[in-house]
């Protein structure tokens, strides 16, 4: 019986394009400015610290922000980057530029799911703190009190099985009861060699991976029963 829901956010939650087509940019063509007015913040002097860590070399501020927009363009998942990233999206969406961006399908079966007692959970490549930043700032307001946890690959990669594990034991449930979501398959062969139960978003054209896992086009086609 599922007890809980795992889920990923980009194709799935989520727009893709929302993240390429805005988030990323914005991130960009705001990171010079953010690190130049903020330098001196002992939060952004510790990820200047990892990037030099990271490169093996002392960087000035703008060999620093040069590393960076060199990560953005190659879609790294760089740990300072990401909390640098999270930053930066944070200051959008208090100041309005830009709002989460959730399918309404998805935004209202969360919301069915919270109200009928299941337990829900996030977990994306994206920091927790840019998933939580996400949820907070939709459309439809603060969505992120309908979540018990946020998980990123601090926790293990997604397409690794011991990931989905830690997740299980960290919320204290039997792999079984969990159903995960995503758009992606290998995150879900990972998911179920965890013992989890999977099922494949297809949303924008993505391809269905195997028949091994149910495949639903949106959230209302997601079945409990399993």
């Amino acid at each position: 019986m599922i007890e809980s829901i795992l889920t990923d956010i980009e194709g799935t939650t989520s727009s893709l394009a929302f993240v390429k087509n805005v988030l990323f940019p914005y991130s960009r063509t705001h990171l010079p400015d953010y690190i130049k007015a903020h330098a001196q913040d002992p939060l952004i002097q510790k990820e200047l610290a990892a990037i030099n860590q990271l490169t093996g070399a002392v960087l000035s501020q703008q060999e620093a922000v040069d590393q960076l927009l060199t990560w953005i363009d190659q879609d790294q998942k760089v740990t300072p980057l990401k909390a640098l990233q999270g930053l930066i999206w944070q200051a959008g969406y208090e100041k309005g530029d830009f709002h989460g961006h959730l399918y309404e399908d998805a935004a209202r079966m969360l919301k069915t799911w919270a109200s009928l007692g299941l337990k829900l959970y996030v977990f994306s490549s994206g920091s927790i703190k840019a998933q939580k930043l996400l949820f907070e700032h939709t459309a439809e307001g603060d969505l992120s009190p309908l979540f018990s946890g946020f998980f990123d690959t601090g926790i293990g990669s997604k397409q690794d099985p011991d990931a989905y594990r830690a997740i299980a034991a960290a919320t204290r449930q039997p792999a079984s009861s969990i159903l995960f979501l995503s758009d992606i398959g290998r995150e879900l062969d990972a998911a179920s060699v965890a013992g989890m139960v999977t099922t494949q978003l297809i949303r924008e054209n993505q391809p269905i991976h195997s028949d091994q896992h149910f495949v639903a086009k949106t959230f209302d086609e997601i079945d409990l029963k399993k």
